[in-house]
């Protein structure tokens, strides 16, 4: 018997209150706008101040939610046992060597998250570790915040003497920084609370450097303290330009700490010397429009990765690191188009480069004495390579983990002098998993421009093809970022039950090169959605799945292309998870008091300057363009203190969709009331929203 939602009254009816604004001439009305608690950025650092008229309409919300979902429970918790079950208890990473010691993270069987600890070794050899010494017991720090917890940065000093770590138990990204003594144990408060949690140790070992946020939640200035000293806190860089956010770093041999002043199209490094933290920092080039660029020093010289002269899927340059700012930068590794390098390590003796090719990637490494080359690469039809960046710079050795939709995840440590590999670590899928009872497909559809978007798909093996089958397809579309084809243990619960799991590689991400992405952004952000869309409709054709059989699933701006989505076309889908979703374009874009709006103008453009930008965003914004239809299933999630997608977006466009919808399929909106962008903390309880969204995917397209 097919699972169904319980069918209530009709959903809460939100109250309209009219609020009316003209920009660039232009005039809208937002029924909505009464959502957004006036005082919002205190409501980030405590939830308790959020306007009781506003708390009252999303408990009601949440509670029509729980009400129409409680059917799934059962399948709910199901689901969750068996995506816990693929989880190992007692699970651990490849220890890392530094120095003297190897530092890794691992779980004890029934922790949310988890123990750092670290093992003394002798010359890099992690093989010949001893005794293990715990560091940082986050589960026990997690104790005393029941609501959320969230570690970001756990951090040593050189001399392995100290600890840095940051947390944020509000879910809003303001990290608060300790620092332990990892002698005797003692903890100390560093009264350092609205940082963005990142944290970079001096080679001095007293100094660390952090980024503080603004009163709008904007990464904006960089300080250092030196935590040995009653000294306060000394600004060391501050951006006075609202559209670009601040990070700081370390480069790959730790002799700079490197602060970054970056929005989405264009690049700008300070450098300070690691030795000397209380050195004024100096621009490595100055910034300039459209410009990226990072930097990462072998031997003499600054290895730069960058899009310089016109260089659209990126080249490598490099400049002496004695040279002065002005210094013409020479190419060392040329722009091949088509041939994306997505990033670049260096090391004593190598340097080594993740390039993508025909939506598959590859890792190159070179060898800087002789000048020979050559690759790392795997044959299967889809797969997900990285760098994991965890090995020392004087190393030979370095680390990449590789995995397909079908095959768990491997770690592999590579001698990158004689070529050799060792296995380091496999994924481990404690309820068994068979490889070869799953398929993993690469096609690619020809979207209505003739443009050909890779998707992959994974079901099972035995499935019956000839029967439609329910489908899963999941998109993203935005800022450049590409969803790998990599093993997940979670979608295996909705594969095992039928479902095909697709992923539309679309236009706005990088999976065919960075042009790929720039055909998918500002005014041509809608190849974006109609890329998505033209997937589902190429699966549908070729036999695959069905109308009303495909569940849309995207979060924050994959929200959004989900949104798009629905308007395009509310009959296609059988349902539609919208997490966290980014689908008050419109207004989000015209506030900049907003955390991630004056940076995010390059990506969308700026409706407050350009009528023509102001038309295209209207174009295509979710919720500025809900109509009058028959909507599937939609169930909407987000986070009370989200600085991101704030909570008012998913709230509004529930609101809307549910004021026309014309058939009877339920819309649902969840607000998590202790937390952010990130959902749930831990690594159980965040499988629990997981789970939830994939009973609803099963009962969706069993709803008519």
């Amino acid at each position: 018997m097919p699972l169904k939602f319980d069918r209530p009254e009709r959903g809460p009816i939100a109250r309209k209150t009219p609020h009316t604004q003209t920009q660039l001439g232009i005039t809208r009305t937002d029924n909505y706008a009464w959502m957004k608690d006036e005082n919002w950025q205190a409501v980030m650092r405590d939830p308790s101040q959020l306007d009781q008229d506003i708390r009252d309409h999303l408990e009601t919300e949440n509670n029509y939610t729980k009400t129409v979902l409680a059917p799934l429970e059962p399948l709910k918790d199901q689901i969750f046992e068996e995506m816990k079950g693929r989880l190992e208890a007692e699970d651990s990473d490849v220890p890392a060597p530094d120095g003297n010691y190897a530092y890794y993270h691992r779980y004890r069987t029934g922790d949310q998250h988890g123990v750092y600890a670290r093992k003394s070794i002798q010359n890099g050899d992690i093989d010949q570790a001893g005794e293990e010494q715990i560091i940082l017991d986050a589960d026990e720090l997690a104790k005393g915040h029941k609501g959320f917890f969230d570690l970001q940065s756990v951090a040593h000093s050189h001399d392995h003497k100290r600890l840095a770590y940051s947390m944020d138990v509000h879910g809003s990204e303001n990290y608060e920084i300790f620092i332990k003594n990892l002698t005797d144990g003692a903890t100390q408060s560093t009264d350092i609370k609205t940082s963005t949690g990142g944290i970079v140790w001096a080679s001095d070992n007293q100094t660390i450097f952090w980024v503080e946020r603004d009163e709008n939640q904007r990464p904006y200035a960089v300080y250092a303290r030196n935590i040995d000293s009653d000294a306060p806190p000394k600004l060391v860089y501050q951006e006075s330009d609202p559209g670009f956010f601040v990070s700081v770093s370390e480069s790959d041999s730790r002799a700079f700490i490197i602060i970054s002043a970056h929005n989405h199209t264009t690049t700008e490094l300070w450098l300070i010397p690691s030795q000397k933290p209380e050195t004024k920092a100096t621009c490595f080039a100055p910034r300039q429009s459209g410009r990226e660029y990072s930097l990462h020093e072998q031997g003499s010289f600054f290895y730069i990765h960058t899009n310089e002269g016109g260089a659209v899927d990126f080249k490598i340059m490099r400049r002496a690191v004695s040279a002065p700012v002005d210094t013409i930068w020479e190419e060392h590794i040329a722009h091949t188009p088509g041939t994306l390098i997505l990033g670049l390590e260096t090391y004593q003796n190598h340097l080594v480069y993740l390039v993508r090719e025909n939506a598959l990637p590859k890792i190159i490494i070179v060898d800087m004495h002789s000048g020979q080359s050559h690759d790392i690469d795997f044959d299967e039809a889809a797969f997900g390579l990285g760098l994991t960046g965890d090995m020392p710079y004087a190393s030979q050795i370095m680390r990449f983990v590789n995995s397909s939709p079908t095959t768990p995840a491997q770690i592999f440590d590579y001698n990158m002098k004689n070529r050799s590999r060792i296995l380091r670590k496999t994924q481990q899928v404690p309820s068994g998993h068979v490889p070869n009872e799953y398929t993993t497909e690469r096609l690619f559809i020809t979207a209505r421009d003739g443009a050909e978007v890779p998707v992959t798909l994974l079901y099972k093996t035995n499935l019956d093809r000839s029967v439609k089958q329910p489908c899963l397809l999941y998109g993203y579309g935005s800022y450049g970022i590409t969803i790998p084809a990599c093993f997940r243990t979670s979608i295996l619960s909705l594969v095992d039950r039928g479902f095909i799991f697709a992923i539309a590689h679309i236009r706005g991400g990088m999976a065919k090169g960075y042009q790929w992405y720039l055909d998918g952004k500002l005014e041509k952000k809608t190849n974006t959605f109609n890329d998505f869309v033209d997937t589902a409709s190429a699966l549908i054709d070729q036999g695959y799945t069905a109308r009303g059989k495909i569940v849309a699933h995207g979060g924050s701006a994959g929200g959004l292309l989900v949104g798009a989505a629905l308007n395009q076309d509310p009959a296609l889908w059988g349902g539609v998870i919208g997490a966290v979703p980014f689908v008050d374009v419109l207004n989000t874009m015209s506030d900049a008091s907003l955390p991630l709006t004056p940076p995010e103008w390059p990506e969308w453009g700026n409706p407050l300057e350009s009528k023509t930008a102001y038309e295209q965003i209207a174009s295509y914004s979710p919720y500025d363009n809900v109509i009058d239809a028959d909507y599937p299933p939609v169930l909407i999630t987000g986070g009370l203190t989200d600085p991101r997608v704030t909570y008012w977006e998913p709230a509004k466009w529930a609101a809307k969709l549910r004021e026309h919808q014309t058939g009877d399929a339920p819309i649902m909106l969840k607000i998590n009331m202790e937390a952010g962008h990130q959902g749930e903390s831990g690594r159980y309880d965040s499988l629990k929203e997981t789970a939830l969204e994939y009973a609803f995917a099963v009962a969706a397209v069993s709803y008519n």
